[in-house]
Parts: C-alpha cells; sequence; structure tokens
C-alpha cells in the first residue's frame, strides 16, 4: 500500500480517477484501523464450588471477573425431584460492584425443610456487568450425604442400595430382597421403577433421625417418592424386619411416580394397602388383631381411611391390615390391570370415588360392602365411623428466596446474608436512586473507556489522511504549474 503511495506521489502525469479512486479506499482503510474497535470482555468463572455442612446446610461460592463492574449476581438452584411445574428458586448474594466479586450463598435447610439423604442438589449462576454482557454458568450438581460414614454400594436389579456397618454379607441380603420386591410388585400389581430406586440403610434408627430434621423420634424407614430414595434404619440383627420394611418404602416409591399429581391425592387406604401388599401382608400378631375385630363387627369403614391413620397403636394396626385386606381382595378378584387403571384415574384429577366407579363399578361404600361380604364380616351400618377430611397430595415447597437485589451504592463491607422461606418463587426490581441527570453514554451503556477510544480513533484518523491527502495535494498543484 505504501509503495502503490509512493508512486503515485511521484509520477509525472496527474492522478487518474482510479488512482483518486484507490486513494480514497486507501484512506478509508486506514481511518477505519485507526479506530479501535474496542470488543466487550467476557466475564470469566474463575471459580465455583458447593460444600455441605449436612444435614444443615449447603453453601455455593463462586468468583468471576469481568472488563467492566459486575453489577448483578444470581443463584439458580434446587433440587432433583418430582414437581407440578417448572420452578426455579433464585438467590441475590450480596456483593460490592467490581470488575473481580467473590460471592457466597448459603442454604439453610432449617428454613427451607430437611431433603432425603442422597438427594441431588444442583445449582448455576446468572451474571451481568455495566455493559450488559451476560453470562450463565454451567450448571453443577452436589450429593446431599454425610461424609462421616463410609458408604458402600450394591447395584443391580433396578435397586442401587448403599449401607455401611453389616458387612458384604449383610448389604447384599438387603438389596436381593429389594430387586425381589420389585419383581413381585412388577408381577402381582403392574407397579415398576422408571428408574434405579437408591435405598440408604442407616445403622440404626438414631443415626437415621441424625441425618434428617424434623422428624419423629419413632420413625425407622420413610420413602420419598418425589427424589426415587427410600431411607431405612436397620442394624445387623434386624435383616428380617429391614427386608419387608424396604418393600414398604420401595411400594411407597412406585406408587407415588405412578399416581404423582397436583390434581388430587391417594388414599390413605389404597397408598398403606399397597404397601402392606408389597411388603407380603401383615404379621401373624397383625392378622390375629384383624380377626377378633372382625369377629366382633368392629372394623372399621373404608372411608374412614380416606385420610390419615389413627395415632393410637392397636387402631392404627388394624386399620394398615384392614387396608391390605382391602387391596388383596381387588387384586385377588379383579386382577392386576384394573389395579394399574385405577391408580392411572388417580393420577389424571378423578375422585376416589369416580376412579373405583369407572374401574370396577362401585364407590367407596361399594367396595366396603363387596369386601366385607368377601370375608364373611359383618354388613356395613350406615357411616356410624365419621369421615374424615381428605388430606390432599402434599405439593412439592419452593426452597428459600433470597433478598432482591437493590441498585449499587458506595461501596461497604459485605453484609451477612439474610435468607427467608417463601412459598413461591417472586423476583422484585427494587426501587432504583433518585432521577437525576444521566449522561447520554450511560443511558445506552457504553463505558467511559469506549467513548475516548472512539475519540482519539477520530482523532488519530484525521490526522492520517491529512497526512497522506497534503502532499498528494501538492505534489498535483506543482505537476499542473509545470503543465502551465
Amino acid at each position: 500500500m505504501l509503495y502503490y503511495l509512493h508512486s503515485c506521489f511521484t509520477e509525472r502525469s496527474p492522478m487518474t480517477k482510479f488512482q483518486l479512486f484507490v486513494f480514497a479506499l486507501l484512506s478509508l482503510l486506514l481511518c477505519s484501523l485507526a479506530v479501535p474497535v474496542r470488543a466487550q470482555a467476557g466475564i470469566q468463572l474463575v471459580s465455583n464450588e458447593g460444600s455441605l455442612s449436612f444435614p444443615e446446610s449447603a453453601t455455593f461460592r463462586a468468583e468471576f471477573q469481568a472488563g467492566a463492574n459486575i453489577t448483578l449476581v444470581v443463584l439458580e438452584y434446587g433440587v432433583d425431584q418430582l414437581t407440578c411445574g417448572t420452578v426455579v428458586a433464585k438467590s441475590f448474594p450480596q456483593f460490592t460492584p467490581a470488575a473481580d466479586v467473590q460471592v457466597e450463598w448459603t442454604w439453610e435447610m432449617r428454613q427451607s425443610g430437611s431433603l432425603p439423604p442422597g438427594a441431588l442438589l444442583w445449582w448455576r449462576w446468572q451474571v451481568q456487568d455495566a455493559s450488559g454482557v451476560q453470562f450463565t454458568s454451567p450448571k453443577q450438581t452436589i450429593l446431599w450425604l454425610d461424609d462421616i460414614h463410609d458408604w458402600q454400594a450394591v447395584t443391580g436389579g433396578n435397586i442401587n442400595l448403599h449401607y455401611y456397618e453389616g458387612g458384604q454379607a449383610f448389604g447384599q441380603a438387603l438389596h436381593d430382597a429389594a430387586a425381589q420386591a420389585l419383581v413381585r410388585l412388577s408381577q402381582d400389581v403392574g407397579l415398576r421403577p422408571e428408574k434405579p430406586v437408591d435405598i440408604y440403610i442407616y445403622a440404626n434408627t438414631n443415626d437415621l433421625r441424625d441425618a434428617i430434621l424434623y422428624e419423629p423420634d419413632w420413625v425407622g424407614g420413610q420413602a420419598f417418592p418425589g427424589n426415587n430414595i427410600v431411607i431405612i434404619g436397620v442394624s445387623a440383627d434386624q435383616l428380617d424386619w429391614g427386608k419387608s420394611t424396604e418393600a414398604h418404602e420401595l411400594t411407597h416409591v412406585l406408587v407415588g411416580h405412578l399416581t404423582f399429581t397436583c390434581l388430587g391425592f391417594i388414599p390413605t387406604w389404597l397408598n398403606e394397602g399397597l404397601a402392606m401388599y408389597g411388603e407380603g401382608g401383615p404379621q401373624s400378631v397383625e392378622l390375629a388383631q384383624f380377626d377378633q375385630a372382625k369377629a366382633a363387627d368392629q372394623l372399621l369403614a373404608l372411608r374412614s381411611l380416606t385420610g390419615g391413620f389413627s395415632e393410637e397403636s392397636d387402631r392404627a394396626n388394624l386399620s394398615y391390615t384392614e387396608s391390605y385386606s382391602v387391596i388383596n381382595f381387588l387384586i385377588q378378584t379383579y386382577g392386576r390391570d384394573k389395579m394399574t387403571a385405577l391408580l392411572a384415574a388417580l393420577r389424571n384429577g378423578a375422585t376416589t370415588d369416580e376412579a373405583l366407579q369407572s374401574v370396577y363399578g362401585f364407590d367407596t361404600d361399594g367396595l366396603d360392602d363387596a369386601w366385607r361380604t368377601s370375608i364373611s364380616a359383618a354388613p356395613r351400618v350406615g357411616s356410624s365411623n365419621p369421615t374424615p377430611v381428605p388430606i390432599p397430595t402434599q405439593v412439592p415447597t419452593i426452597v428459600p428466596v433470597g433478598a432482591a437485589p437493590v441498585a449499587p451504592a458506595a461501596p461497604t463491607p459485605r453484609p451477612t446474608q439474610v435468607q427467608a422461606t417463601v412459598t413461591q418463587v417472586t423476583i422484585t426490581q427494587a426501587p432504583g436512586p433518585a432521577a437525576t441527570s444521566v449522561p447520554l453514554t450511560e443511558r445506552l451503556g457504553i463505558s467511559r473507556d469506549v467513548v475516548l477510544g472512539v475519540e482519539f480513533g477520530l482523532v488519530g484518523c484525521i490526522l492520517t489522511v491529512l497526512v497522506i491527502a497534503v502532499p498528494v495535494l501538492v505534489t498535483t498543484r506543482r505537476h499542473h504549474r509545470r503543465q502551465k
């Protein structure tokens, strides 16, 4: 290019139109090179980690760097589970706007409610800087589980069994019993897992209660259908009890998956009756109590077992055994497919009476009458037992949301993060500062560095054109004088 310009300046003949055209193009090219094009620097994720203080809290930390001051950081987080819709919890950790920021936020389980051991937590960050550049970090996960036990695992047959005491034979025996329970539930009831179920075996009920918050002292096992998890406290000398309990809780997981709905609920007699069926039926002591109640005409009305069972032990045991007897009657009389159809109807939002009527041709009272006839029990008398108010299916709660962001202020020490437990995710825009005169560049999101770069670039462009154009004009003028 320089050679071409030199030839233009030294030619004896005046510049042709083509040369003038090329000269103009070269001038514009030099001018464009003189104006700095400042590309927006991306936001870089320097570090990103999650740590647990099991079972109290989970803490998420990250560091970001950007070419402009980072003005907004949002933490999105949650747990993998069945939900009624797409729900993303958000928190707004507080920080001082800068080009390099470190943020931290803690999920307090005592405020949001405890999660089952083995749940999978996830989180990601949404970041924005003053120039409008946005960044979303990759989704990260961490297993919600204590690190004080040396967990071992036995897998296969759609069962992942985790244990830390009792030895390999103990863990294998519980795993095999759980896998066999799944086969029985598939053959008899039509219940099949969508994916492997995780079972966590604690060495005793004390260890179990230490792993979850807000559980009663008597809890020995629990199913979490939404998380596909079962937890049980089983000591080495309780192997038989452990086998029946895991079958019971596995049934709850499978029923919960098949009937998961936000439209209605599953009657307790159906849910617990299927669980009792899954574990192989009541013990001999419970069967003897049931026979005694039948002989004395003290069986409970089926409608009274729609809601929660009694806390009184004898009545509760009778409720479980009676529920099992009803389920056994339905399966043995009408078959597996109709039971599966009943569960599907409830999942689709039908009431208990509507579902029973559509599948079997009778409602709850009709089922009660048919069942009593099948076991030679006394007929149902009116509604002598009160009908409780049904307990609706629990909708998974939404984890806590931190405070909404506020307008950036003068640099101050980072305050302690305050959390609040809510039942819905709501993001509100905090009021900004009072109206003031704001330069146009700030309104457009253009930084002062970019403005200065453009200003200096334009000056350089003008000087470049002058440096090239002046010699050309002088040379051309001298040539014309010589011709004259």
